[in-house]
């Protein structure tokens, strides 16, 4: 009887000790880990590149330009391995309707729909269509251009997603698109002058509308704004405002040889 308890006291023993031994060297092993990703200097995340993926976006612009090589004026691959092409203004349907029923391009989604403001160019408007391929899990952008005047065919035959995409740039770039079948503005206010998204709208805008307990509806004024809120000065207030800084008492002026009065 005694020998047996022994024996269990002795086996309780040793197993506890390899449990607590296993224990410590598995907190050893996690603070070293711990060290070692503390001491590791960490990169920001970048895409890696990819040459064959590189390869067959640049084989598929170039069959695409020789495929239509009336409307396709450049191709390109950006860094992020992304396919541009470029395009004349009058081979938008056609271009749309060539990369939507391709076989080997099927890009049937319109993702998006926008335009570039840059007044410094000749055609300073730059119209971006985003097309996504399910079938082939792929994009690819689309540009053209335009001026003030020029419109531009509408897209809403080939992708009835443009229908609000070109309301949208319309209203906010004033891009006219011929043969939309409901162009007008989807953001701003009825009766709203000018185009806030191009670079020569001002900032404060033209009117501004408040709600008139007079006439119980809400009115559109023309903007007034005092002058202190135009003008930015990096002057202190106190400098701006010079009324409300007492200004000091100008010594008075010695000649030579006189000593100043005693108060």
């Amino acid at each position: 009887m005694a020998a047996s308890l022994v024996r269990f006291v002795r086996g309780g023993l040793g197993r506890s000790f390899n449990v607590a031994r296993t224990s410590c060297v598995l907190l050893q092993q996690q603070q070293q880990a711990r060290l070692q990703s503390s001491t590791t200097e960490t990169s920001p995340t970048v895409r890696p590149k990819d040459a064959v993926t590189h390869n067959q976006l640049a084989a598929f612009g170039e069959y695409v330009s020789e495929m239509m090589p009336k409307y396709i004026q450049q191709v390109q691959v950006t860094c992020y391995n992304e396919l541009e092409v470029m395009i004349h203004p009058d081979g938008v349907i056609p271009v749309l309707t060539f990369l939507r029923d391709h076989t080997n391009a099927q890009f049937r989604n319109m993702t998006d729909l926008t335009a570039v403001d840059i007044p410094s160019r000749q055609n300073r408007f730059e119209i971006v269509y985003n097309l996504l391929s399910l079938r082939f899990n792929s994009r690819i952008r689309i540009k053209t251009y335009t001026d003030e005047l020029t419109p531009v065919d509408s897209a809403v035959p080939v992708h009835l997603a443009a229908n609000w995409y070109e309301r949208e740039v319309w209203d906010m770039f004033g891009v006219f698109f011929s043969n939309h079948p409901d162009l007008r503005r989807i953001l701003t206010d009825y009766g709203f002058e000018g185009h806030p998204f191009r670079k020569d709208f001002p900032l404060s805008g033209y009117v501004e509308v408040r709600y008139d307990d007079e006439v119980k509806r809400v009115v559109a004024e023309p903007v007034e704004l005092s002058q202190e809120f135009r003008k930015f000065d990096l002057n202190t207030p106190w400098e701006v405002f010079p009324a409300h800084r007492e200004p000091k008492e100008a010594a008075p002026k010695l000649e030579a040889g006189e000593a100043p009065e005693k108060k």
